[in-house]
């Protein structure tokens, strides 16, 4: 690592799966290569148990997320955090099972509910809601919005942050300001996925060159994320978990010391509440 900056590096959205995935392994390669820190979300349900349509699958599966957690927070030179909470494509799981478009929206606020308990009583940093990333019709995409609104109430409540899984574009406006009317600021609200421009929430930039370079133009605040799937079926999904640190690797090697120190120290601190250099 350069001699300039000798900070934490956290990979803000990444999923792990110990069941069938590399799980801890991949946490490992993360570690080798400079890493020391991790946000990881919680797999859909139907990944690790089934298509939630109770609370009970829900609980199974933040537990689970939890317990792996811990077990990367084990081996990580710093800490890795839970973000827990409903894939906004749970609204198509269900509704293909017979369930209307508003009873699925009432089953996911409730699965959302089970994800604040957990940042509420501790073991998890944030919570996770969205809306589809492909083309739906109104009733689902109304029910969705819903869904994404209930969340950013639960995050004013819990005084946490919001990742969204969305459809692509850089105009967030909207849904920013439905995150204020609800108590959230719109910098705790955070697009995962994001390229380099995004107006709105807090962009969470995938972490290939391009986009990076855009981000750091544009000096704004700005978090870094491989959104790697832990998918033994879809090897080579997204970005592998050693990218993050290479890519801050790249930045230091361009100079840009104060971009790594913007998305690695002073926008966790900001969106998250958590001080980085301070837990390793």
């Amino acid at each position: 690592m350069s001699e300039e900056y000798d900070g934490p590096i956290l990979d803000n959205h990444l999923h792990l799966d110990p069941e069938h995935g590399q799980g801890i392994d991949a946490v490992e390669d993360f570690v080798r290569v400079g890493g020391t820190h991790l946000l990881v979300v919680n797999k859909p349900s139907w990944m690790l148990e089934d298509v939630a349509d109770d609370e009970s699958i829900f609980r199974a599966v933040f537990e689970t997320t939890v317990e792996t957690v811990e077990r990367a927070s084990e081996v990580l030179p710093g800490r890795a955090w839970p973000v827990l909470g409903v894939h906004p494509a749970l609204i198509s799981k269900l509704t293909g099972r017979g369930y209307t478009p508003e009873e699925a929206r009432d089953i996911m606020q409730a699965g959302l509910d089970v994800a604040a308990e957990f940042v509420a009583d501790g073991p998890a940093l944030a919570l996770k809601s969205g809306r589809p990333h492909y083309d739906v019709g109104d009733p689902i995409w109304a029910a969705s919005n819903d869904v994404m609104k209930h969340a950013f109430e639960l995050g004013a409540e819990t005084g946490c942050a919001v990742q969204l899984h969305t459809e692509g574009g850089e105009d967030f406006n909207e849904v920013a300001t439905w995150a204020e009317e609800r108590g959230l600021p719109a910098k705790r609200v955070v697009k995962h996925y994001s390229g380099g421009h995004l107006q709105g929430p807090t962009k969470s930039v995938l972490s290939d060159k391009d986009e990076l370079e855009v981000a750091v133009a544009e000096d704004e605040p700005f978090l870094m994320e491989t959104d790697f799937i832990d998918d033994p079926d879809r090897p080579g999904a997204v970005l592998g978990p050693k990218t993050v640190p290479r890519r801050v690797e790249w930045l230091l090697d361009r100079g840009r010391v104060d971009a790594v120190r913007t998305a690695h120290i002073e926008t966790p601190a900001s969106v998250y509440g958590i001080d980085l250099e301070s837990t390793w």
